[in-house]
């Protein structure tokens, strides 16, 4: 018979601050157990439905059923040193590995399920088999293969704990010690410099280990990893403000890949309490709800080019997400519900998660923010040229255009192509340098460092740049992998690349400079750097992706850097990914306002004010960053006057707001919530 496990109320009020003294060993906060991607609840109604026949558990158990790892015959080949290389190639167990996880809790499952002690042995001889055995973890996809084996294995202990199936003290203390000893120091540290599936699943494992072994630090440490993790590490690193995932320009395997695994840590962490799905606005959703939409074929809107690999090949991971966010909390899945059409004929995970209730009307649908919607170049250009502008085709020189549209303060048009330049432009005053939109691509050539452009005379005035986009990268078009473009400027021997440099010599030398709808992308230094200049516009630009280790350092270069500004504005403008570096660095300047924009995932602030008075931040989108969302300092006059109004801050891994140094400063109206340090 199985016996029911002691349930242990969960008081968690809020998920911040994070500190070591709200899980410390005095036993505060006691875990539930069982409670991983189930509770005993979910288990007792699992057990219900399937012995009455109820669908849809009844056919997603007779799929668990017809999968290889679930038969009686299955049998753990266990050893010591486990390898797996890049993409399973070179591997040594890590299949049989995977395979037993899978099996251990499926066997799990279906003992909880039938009664039928049988299936209780199985799961304990195949748990028995590897923490007798494993030692260690080797190759490229060490972590990885750790992280997709560690969940099923705790979710397996946890149900055979938790029930009269026979596993002993001995037997779950050898278990225990193998996720002490060989699993948590693999894993402690994360992985975020891989794509954001490695730490996806890395945090699901460590949650239910920290659930397993009753270690609420370790629980904890995941929890804010999925939060605000670094690098490529947490959920909204992962899925950007529209929907997009970090992998969708890769392929949609790997993007379910990252989905099902933040799914799973998000519902392991709500039977304990803890709202994960809710993070960001329900980030979550809004990736889930993107990618059905593009594997059903339909088109989405991104940031580089989607691809086609894997798309309409589902992934049965949509069951737990269609469940919370429609039923559970009443928002409109449309595309999920459409996905679970193509899975639940074959798939199982509608067993675990699928608990019921009566078909919700439509409520609101899931989505992200407006701030930079129109940034950069478009499709199309966003202004018309004058009849007599100057038209460049690729491979005819752009520095003579410019030259001769110079005399009569004309337009130089960069059609649609890529326009290959050997050095720096040099930009003449009273010029439109435009282009067609996003198809007009001006690239430095591969094998040169420095600027792509620059001013030619010191007080350069009456410029506007529109679009088109500027290439700092050594390739004309971005990998279709997000994370190989940063690794180069992560190098500090790559080639120092700019893209975009003006500099007068005198605070207000350079006058009335105005970029409108311009892509600056992939520079290992600066994207966008303006040094003394008066009058300055940014018009929902996009400057990402740049600023890393070259000379003069990690964390000096920028997507955007004012110095000795008098008078900007930037306004819905995006500023994300870069590097080394913040979003946008303004520094001894002045009446500089910075609204409707989007700074996230960059390595140190999202916008950082050093020395720079009566700046306004109104309305931007600040998250993610490594650093503060807003930091406002300087050793002497700091920010002073400074105003940041009606900002949404979050999950960034310092404080959402630093103000070091702000006199007379304004600080209202923030929305603020999950950030490293409040």
């Amino acid at each position: 018979m199985l016996r029911s496990p002691f349930r242990t109320a969960v008081f968690l009020v809020a998920l911040v601050p994070w500190v070591a003294t709200l899980c410390g060993a005095d036993g505060a906060r006691p875990f539930v157990h069982p409670g991983m991607l189930q509770n005993l609840d979910g288990l007792d109604l699992m057990k219900r439905m399937v012995q009455g026949g109820k669908q849809p558990w009844r056919q997603a158990y007779d799929n668990l059923l017809q999968q290889s790892y679930s038969a009686m015959s299955f049998e753990p080949k266990a050893i010591a040193h486990i390898v797996r290389g890049a993409y399973g190639r070179q591997s040594s167990g890590d299949a049989n590995l995977r395979d037993s996880a899978n099996a251990a809790y499926s066997q799990a499952l279906q003992w909880y399920v039938t009664g039928d002690r049988a299936h209780a042995a199985k799961a304990i001889a195949i748990l028995d088999a590897w923490s007798g055995r494993l030692w260690d973890f080797e190759g490229n996809d060490a972590k990885l293969l750790a992280a997709w084996t560690g969940g099923p294995f705790c979710n397996a202990a946890e149900i055979l704990r938790a029930t009269e199936s026979g596993w002993t003290e001995g037997q779950r203390e050898q278990f225990r010690r193998m996720l002490l000893d060989v699993y948590v120091p693999l894993l402690e540290g994360f992985f975020p410099e891989a794509n954001g599936n490695w730490d996806a699943a890395i945090e699901n494992t460590l949650l239910s280990i920290g659930i397993f072994c009753d270690d609420r630090a370790l629980f904890d440490r995941a929890v804010a990893h999925f939060l605000r993790g670094a690098g490529n590490g947490g959920i909204v690193r992962y899925v950007y403000p529209t929907g997009q995932c970090q992998e969708n320009t890769r392929d949609q395997g790997h993007t379910q890949l990252g989905l099902e695994y933040f799914a799973l840590a998000a519902q392991t962490a709500w039977n304990q309490s803890v709202d994960l799905y809710g993070a960001a606005d329900n980030r979550l959703a809004l990736g889930f709800e993107f990618t059905a939409k593009y594997m059903l074929g339909e088109d989405v809107a991104v940031y580089g080019t989607v691809s086609s690999q894997g798309r309409g090949r589902f992934s049965d991971i949509y069951e737990t997400v269609y469940q919370h966010y429609h039923f559970d909390q009443g928002l409109s899945m449309p595309y999920t519900a459409r996905a679970l059409e193509q899975t639940r004929p074959r798939g199982w995970t509608a067993l675990v998660f699928y608990r019921g209730g009566a078909e919700r009307p439509a409520g609101k649908p899931a989505s992200g923010t407006t701030q930079a919607s129109a940034a950069g170049a478009l499709a199309e250009a966003t202004a018309t040229a004058p009849a007599e502008a100057i038209r460049v085709m690729p491979g005819e020189s752009v520095q003579e255009a410019l030259d001769r549209a110079a005399a009569s303060n004309g337009w130089v048009i960069l059609a649609k192509g890529v326009h290959q330049i050997a050095a720096a432009i040099r930009v003449p005053s009273g010029i439109t340098l435009a282009g067609e939109g996003i198809a007009s691509v001006l690239w430095l050539d591969p094998q040169k460092s420095g600027p792509a452009i620059i001013n030619a005379p010191e007080d350069l005035h009456d410029v506007m740049f529109r679009d088109f986009v500027v290439e700092v990268g050594t390739t004309e078009k971005p990998s279709s992998d997000p994370n190989q473009d940063r690794r180069g400027r992560s190098n500090q021997t790559a080639l120092s690349r700019a893209g975009i440099l003006l500099a007068g010599q005198h605070a207000g030398q350079m006058r009335r400079l105005q970029f409108a709808h311009v892509t600056v992308r992939h520079a290992t230094h600066n994207g966008v750097a303006v040094r003394g200049a008066a009058d300055l516009r940014v018009d929902a630009c996009d400057f990402s992706d740049n600023g890393g280790s070259v000379v003069p350092g990690p964390g000096l270069e920028h997507n955007l850097l004012l110095s000795h500004v008098r008078g900007a504005e930037v306004n819905g403008s995006r500023l994300d990914d870069s590097s080394w570096g913040s979003g946008i660095y303004v520094t001894e300047s002045s009446s500089i306002t910075i609204s409707n924009s989007e700074a996230a995932r960059n390595r140190r602030n999202g916008i950082h004010s050093y020395e720079a008075s009566d700046i306004r931040i109104l309305r931007n989108l600040l998250e993610a960053n490594d650093g503060a969302g807003i930091l406002l300092d300087g050793p002497t006059e700091g920010a002073a006057r400074a105003e940041a109004r009606e900002n949404v801050v979050r999950n960034n891994g310092a404080r959402g707001i630093a103000a070091v140094h702000a006199p007379e400063g304004v600080l209202r109206e923030n929305s603020m919530r999950d950030n490293g340090e409040q």
